[in-house]
């Protein structure tokens, strides 16, 4: 498998895998608040939550057909790739706390798993990234 190389700005020319990653780590962003805020035990705090949590598996999974050559990595992953882990862990450690009623440590989980969502989606943002390039440089004109 190749690693994932694009130069483009545009949205459109993404690949495949990098456009549902961007579409699925934002939805979870946008949404792990409703989640984390809502009543406890509540219809609306487990649908999102049951969503919540599947976005962030689909941001996991597809950021592993995410590959960068130009930044230190081991076969195209990078350090940023360490989140693809944590993810992981966290979705099954939080599911296993809530199923054996430990509500403490699953709300300890979970909270983790999105301050973690949103320090990796600062990196994105970071010069010489996709993400950075686009923000810094083509919108707001300053690297």
């Amino acid at each position: 498998m190749s690693p994932i190389l694009f130069k483009s700005a545009e949205l459109s020319a993404l690949p495949l895998a990098v456009s549902l990653h961007l579409a699925v780590a934002l939805g979870a962003v946008l949404l792990g608040p409703l989640a984390l805020r809502a009543r406890k035990g509540t219809t609306l705090h487990r649908g999102a939550g049951y969503v919540w949590i599947s976005l962030m598996l689909l941001t996991a999974v597809s950021s592993l057909f995410i590959r960068d050559v130009s930044l230190p990595n081991l076969a195209g992953y990078t350090p940023i790739h360490l989140f693809t882990l944590l993810t992981f862990a966290g979705v099954f450690g939080g599911l296993r706390h809530i199923v054996q009623r430990r509500v403490q440590q699953h709300r300890r989980v979970m909270r983790s798993m999105y301050v973690s969502l949103l320090i990796a989606g600062a990196f994105t943002l970071l010069p010489g990234r996709y993400l950075g390039s686009l923000l810094w440089h083509h919108t707001l004109g300053l690297v």
